[in-house]
């Protein structure tokens, strides 16, 4: 059993925890705005369901920023705050993997083909540099406090990742091949990470995830 973080480490590790928060909330506005719009001039639904996954990313992540402030305040954690608030992110996998499978399917059944977007190519693109850094800091933050919540903040921005790069990818390779199914069939395979991650944030499983998988 490792012991207890002194208080002043468990402080400086909060105080990252919320700056890495603000930082995710006010970058995904922006990208969700960008995507949103690009989506719609250009006709393209993958780049608005994208935005939309930005969106549900900034609620998840504000969840998190209130409950660190929380902690910041009153000096320790609300146990009971805390639990609540981590089934709320577990709601947004579930909502994205719910959005995800409806658009995919419409997208199969009306044929729908993905579009080329300079706007939405460039913002995916900067995704896959920004979120990986991310990724990399709440995990690590969370799992040296020991914390599902921000784990389940970590897993949420793994989901966003993944995103883009399914979301990319389909973009290409329709481009090359002209195959339309490629992003919906991409997309599915998110959803059922999402709904995995969200369950495991429902039961407060991520702490034993993340141990488990580094």
């Amino acid at each position: 059993m490792t012991s207890p973080l002194p208080e002043a480490r468990v402080r400086e590790l909060n105080v990252r925890a919320l700056h890495l928060s603000q930082f995710t909330i006010g970058y995904n506005v922006v990208e969700a705005v960008l995507m949103i719009s690009a989506g719609i001039s250009a006709g393209l639904v993958s780049a608005v369901g994208f935005g939309i996954d930005s969106a549900i990313e900034s609620a998840s992540a504000v969840i998190v920023l209130t409950q660190v402030r929380i902690r910041l305040s009153h000096g320790h954690r609300h146990e009971r705050s805390e639990r609540r608030a981590l089934k709320m992110v577990a709601v947004t996998f579930f909502a994205l993997a719910g959005y995800v499978i409806v658009q995919g399917v419409a997208d199969l059944i009306e044929g729908e083909v993905p579009k080329s977007s300079p706007l939405g190519m460039g913002v995916l693109v900067a995704s896959l540099v920004v979120m990986p850094l991310l990724i990399v800091a709440k995990t690590r933050i969370g799992r040296e406090l020991g914390d599902p919540l921000i784990l389940a903040d970590a897993a949420e921005t793994k989901v966003c990742l993944l995103m883009s790069a399914s979301t990319l990818l389909g973009l290409v390779i329709f481009s090359l091949t002209g195959v339309a199914w490629v992003d919906p069939a991409a997309g599915f395979v998110i959803a059922v990470f999402a709904i995995r991650e969200g369950r495991e944030a429902w039961e407060g499983e991520l702490v034993e995830a993340g141990e488990a998988g580094g």
